[in-house]
């Protein structure tokens, strides 16, 4: 009994469904059953016409009914899944005449195109690519058959030959197409190496009968499909232990020795697999003891903006240190922006907050004494305050000023007053970016905005929850009342005092 080029037996060799569907062309009748299990890839309605045209008309009138073998009618005999579109690539016209024979003895429902050389395979490979671009399927053809001692038709033929110069080329030309190759029996090596170069299996030319070759095809696409979704996997696990290590680079450490701050922050972006986006945050203590944090959202969505958005943070960082603050900060910040955007419509807002050094620095703390701290908003939504005594609440924003690049400095229209802020003992600031209050809430239109967050937070903190369980609590609900993932990017920081150590969440 023939066996599998890969040394099975029939049996083991046996796919779900290999044995099902139709008789095709003159096959000795079976009946019909249904679909596979497995079955291929939906294809396309099969032609009820030979494709004469693939072949220039250079076939001789008695093989061109090679150029498309299928089951009578309209679609497959049995109703199912429609039939395997087969690419033959055989220079050899009384092979291919075996080749028709045997799938006509199959019994599986199965479209022949015959292509005498990669030339030709090529151009019916190029027809089917129309119907891939529409999202049908990568190509029309589910497998190809090779015979290896067809001519290569290589533009630079090789003086170095291993016999695999046809497989090669075909597989540079269409990687994604399962092939099964065609062999002699003096060849069976040969076949090995075909498949370990890349094809998924390898049939003896005249030891092969119909039910085996409708096996060793079925075979080859699923071991395609799987190796693609192995080969899928592969890369996503890898761009994601890429992206965490990135990420690790590209987002912020705070620098906030001797604050005595516990800082908890949480970063998202809102485009599907995207490393970053916009959103920047940042949190610094000078050697004079204030602590400066800023939060910032660069408008847009892609990579130029998350670029921008990481030179905006970098530069806020660096001005800090160089002693700058408040509005000469971030006049300097916007003509950074000004310089560094793509577009002149491109714009950032900021949340900038200066902490006066004090309290636990001093003992102010357990007399009951507040800090003092300056608020500068450029468009940007304010922060909680989270209170242990009351719902949380916004902070003033009557004195924001505009969003960075919106207007221009050297004219005075743009400026940035400070807001005097007493913190008291025990406070708690949760800054933000607009991506967590413009999620719907429901199936209509409504936001969730400012005041929903507030009540949100004020729900979660009633149920204990504090510092990261707090924050990733309160995501998670703004996404379930979105009905999904937001579809901005979401940069989230509480800022604690705490006396004691400095905590990172």
């Amino acid at each position: 009994m023939p066996a599998t080029g890969d040394g099975r037996a029939p049996g083991a060799a046996d796919l779900p469904g290999a044995h099902d569907g139709a008789p095709v062309g003159h096959a000795r009748k079976r009946p019909a059953t249904t679909g596979p299990a497995t079955a291929a890839p939906p294809m396309p309605h099969p032609r009820s016409q030979p494709v004469r045209t693939a072949h220039g008309g250079r076939h001789p009138s008695h093989l061109a009914e090679v150029g498309n073998v299928s089951a009578p009618g309209d679609g497959p005999a049995d109703g199912g899944a429609a039939p395997l579109r087969l690419l033959v690539i055989e220079d050899d016209a009384s092979d291919a005449q075996l080749i028709k024979a045997a799938v006509a003895d199959s019994g599986t429902s199965i479209e022949i195109h015959w292509a005498r050389g990669l030339d030709q395979a090529t151009r019916l490979l190029a027809q089917a690519s129309p119907a891939a671009r529409r999202g049908r399927t990568r190509g029309e053809f589910g497998c190809v058959l090779l015979d290896l001692a067809s001519p290569a038709d290589l533009p630079h033929p090789s003086d170095a030959s291993d016999g695999l110069e046809g497989l090669h080329e075909l597989l540079r030309r269409a990687p994604h197409i399962p092939v099964v190759v065609l062999t002699d029996a003096a060849g069976a090596e040969l076949g090995a190496a075909a498949v370990a170069a890349g094809a998924q299996d390898f049939l003896l030319k005249h030891d092969t009968d119909g039910p085996l070759l409708a096996r060793a095809l079925r075979y080859a696409v699923e071991r395609k499909r799987a190796d693609e979704s192995q080969r899928r996997l592969v890369e996503a696990e890898l761009r994601g232990q890429e992206n965490a290590r990135l990420q690790r680079h590209l987002l912020p450490t705070p620098l906030l020795d001797g604050a005595g701050l516990s800082f908890t922050r949480r970063y998202r972006p809102g485009r599907r697999r995207a490393l970053l986006g916009g959103d920047f945050y940042d949190a610094v203590r000078t050697d004079d003891g204030t602590v400066h944090v800023v939060i910032g959202d660069v408008c847009g969505h892609g990579p130029d903006e998350a670029a921008l958005g990481v030179a905006l943070r970098i530069a806020w960082r660096t001005l800090v240190f160089a002693g700058l603050t408040g509005e000469a900060l971030l006049t300097t910040l916007q003509h950074v922006l000004e310089h560094e955007r793509r577009s002149d419509e491109i714009f950032a807002t900021l949340c900038m907050l200066v902490i006066e050094p004090g309290g636990a620095d001093t003992g102010l703390d357990s007399l009951g004494t507040g800090e003092r701290a300056r608020l500068y908003l450029a468009g940007h939504p304010a922060p909680l305050l989270l209170g242990r005594d009351h719902a949380p609440v916004s902070l003033p924003a009557d004195l924001a000023g505009p969003a960075l690049g919106l207007l221009p400095c050297h004219d005075g229209q743009a400026a940035w007053p400070a807001h005097e802020l007493e913190l008291r003992p025990g406070w708690r600031l949760l800054l933000y970016t607009d991506g967590l209050i413009e999620g719907r809430v429901g199936a209509g239109s409504r936001r969730l905005g400012q005041d929903g967050l507030a009540d949100l937070i004020a729900d979660h903190q009633s149920a204990g929850l504090t510092r990261g369980r707090l924050v990733d609590s309160a995501i998670a609900e703004v996404e379930e009342l979105n009905g999904g993932a937001l579809t901005d990017d979401v940069a989230v920081l509480l800022l604690e005092r705490n006396p004691v150590q400095l905590i990172l969440g």
